[in-house]
């Protein structure tokens, strides 16, 4: 293991954050418990405190046959996984396609679209260097309690790689902001959706500093450039605030803020 410094206002999809050291975690290492596993940073918000952080290295970004499985190391990013599966047509990667991060994000948050989810396609998962199996594991909408650090997942293989329905899922995503932004701010409430509720309260577009709630589509939180942490916080913390009091509905964060 060694000590990368990251710059979070560079590295960071919402572009917000500062230089912070980070463990990289190699091959054959032993895993630290004091430290929060980091990977494509595509969903986070960093404060100028954030807790000790960690990271798997490149060691964990490859793709391999293994037991009539696909194995997929969690440092690899979802890109590479889409064209992987395109390469050899292998189905049911579709929806990765407009998904940004790495394959631990992606499990650690049960991404998906619509009723795609990453969890649906999940034979196990290696957690703290122990096969689990999925049945084994607690998990929803954008929720999954893995208790440990994924370094790698394995799928079913399945043939023909559907390119209708990547194009079908990708156009449910055309509405999404080109705006520095960590994707969703909050996860959509039983029947209902969050982009609808901040704009219903009148935030949609609503600014602070150099950060705002997107006119494009009022559940992302975008970055105008040189946003800062601060802003930011107090804009999720305004939108639930709003929300509550107009619908009672209490949202819940899908951004992580470290």
């Amino acid at each position: 293991m060694f000590i990368k410094t990251i710059d979070f206002s560079k590295y960071s999809s919402i572009k917000v954050g500062q230089e912070v050291e980070v463990l990289m975690i190699e091959k054959g290492d032993i895993l630290p418990n004091d430290r929060y596993i980091i990977g494509g940073a595509n969903n986070l918000l960093i404060s100028s405190n954030p807790v000790k952080l960690m990271m798997l290295s490149k060691d964990f970004a490859y793709i391999k046959e293994c037991d009539n499985l696909l194995e997929i190391g969690a440092s690899m990013p979802s890109g590479r996984v889409v064209s992987f599966a395109k390469k050899n047509n292998l189905s049911n990667f579709e929806f990765m396609a407009k998904l940004p991060g790495q394959l631990g994000g992606l499990i650690a948050m049960n991404a998906g679209v619509k009723e795609y989810e990453i969890f649906k396609i999940l034979h196990s998962i290696k957690i703290d260097n122990e096969w689990v199996d999925v049945s084994d594991i607690d998990y929803g909408y954008r929720y999954a309690r893995l208790d440990g650090v994924v370094t790698a997942g394995r799928f079913h293989i399945n043939s023909e790689y559907n390119y209708s329905l990547e194009e079908s899922l990708n156009a449910l995503r055309a509405n999404q902001p080109s705006t520095p932004s960590a994707g969703s701010a909050f996860k959509n409430p039983p029947n209902d959706s969050a982009g609808r509720l901040i704009d219903s309260v009148g935030l949609k577009g609503y600014k602070k500093g150099s950060m705002a709630w997107s006119e494009v589509h009022a559940n992302f939180l975008v970055n105008l450039g040189g946003g800062k942490f601060e802003d930011a916080l107090y804009l999720l913390n305004l939108a639930k605030k709003r929300v509550f009091e107009e619908f009672g509905i209490k949202l819940q964060e899908e951004i992580k803020i470290l």
